[in-house]
């Protein structure tokens, strides 16, 4: 199984007129692809940022020709109706023909509590998600559409501009049925996490052929004290397990919850330092959890560094990691 490498257009720590110019650089540097994270919030207040994401979107499309780009993720289901994000993607694909995918979760209270509504448990999520993406795929499909379901209404509703082909959907997974979700209804599966449950679980409710994405975590720097030191700082949040982090509603409340989050966890959590082995042996888990796409995160502000290091260090040899 050959892997393809993208970036991560990390919203949280970056501002809107970076993105667009790390895009253009991630380009650049060889990366095929990339995921732009999309949040009200970011995680903590030290991460700083947290533009509006399709925004930001139309300024990569202007400024980037060859790299694919998509929504590492968004949630459709509260704080922007499906329909609004079906018209949005459509417009992004228009601007970025073949080149733009939507990638969509079940999402965070940390970002979706802000329109006051309730924060539903895990399962209904789930379910208002896969009744958001039967909304996004007949807005895509043009004509005037409506809808009358369990949780969301579209009354004689057309999308004027639309793509030559339908944008993409994939289907972020943190469990088997989401994973099973995925498969369903989904052109993809992306996973922050080397699970091979979830790979087996999407190939077994009928996801076998599609891409599957994975999303490593690192820090590169000069040292690996100085890349926990930053990862520590920045990305405190890799230390907290479980999905609890889900339900939490504000930066402050993510920030106390790290409190307890040692730079030791940290260094267990996130690849750090300047060892390209490191590197390659955390794309080589999730090639062999069954991911055909990696696309890493660099935390900390140092991107440029990380991009050369990639480039000269890590495309060279990524052609050799097998499953």
């Amino acid at each position: 199984m050959k892997v393809e490498l993208g970036y991560t257009l990390s919203s949280e720590e970056r501002q809107p007129e970076e993105l667009v110019r790390l895009a253009r650089l991630a380009e650049e540097t060889g990366f095929t692809y990339a995921l732009v994270s999309d949040h009200f919030h970011p995680w903590t207040d030290r991460q700083g940022s947290s533009p509006f994401v399709w925004a930001v979107l139309g300024g990569i499309a202007a400024t980037t020709k060859r790299l694919r780009v998509g929504t590492g993720v968004t949630c459709p289901i509260m704080r922007i109706h499906p329909a609004i994000i079906a018209q949005a993607s459509a417009t992004i694909g228009c601007l970025m023909p073949g080149r733009f995918f939507l990638g969509v979760g079940s999402g965070e209270s940390l970002n979706e509590h802000v329109t006051g509504q309730g924060w539903p448990p895990p399962d209904m999520r789930q379910d208002m998600l896969e009744e958001a993406v039967e909304i996004l795929r007949n807005l895509h499909r043009g004509g005037e559409r409506s809808h009358d379901g369990k949780f969301f209404q579209v009354h004689d509703a057309r999308l004027y501009n639309l793509p030559e082909e339908p944008v993409p959907i994939y289907i972020a997974a943190a469990g088997q049925q989401a994973a099973k979700l995925a498969a369903r209804v989904g052109d993809g599966l992306i996973c922050s996490a080397p699970s091979a449950e979830s790979v087996a679980a999407f190939d077994a409710g009928g996801g076998a052929g599609k891409p599957r994405y994975g999303q490593l975590t690192v820090c590169w720097a000069k040292t690996e004290e100085d890349g926990v030191r930053t990862a520590h700082e920045y990305w405190p949040i890799s230390g907290l397990s479980g999905q609890f982090k889900n339900e939490l509603a504000r930066p402050a409340y993510l920030m106390q919850a790290s409190e307890l989050v040692t730079p030791e966890i940290v260094k267990k959590e996130i690849v750090c330092g300047p060892d390209p082995e490191r590197h390659l042996q955390g794309i080589a888990k999730f090639v062999k959890a069954g991911f055909d796409h990696v696309y890493v995160h660099q935390v900390g502000p140092d991107q440029e560094g990380f991009m050369r290091f990639y480039e000269q260090e890590i495309f060279p040899q990524a052609g050799a990691i097998a499953a």
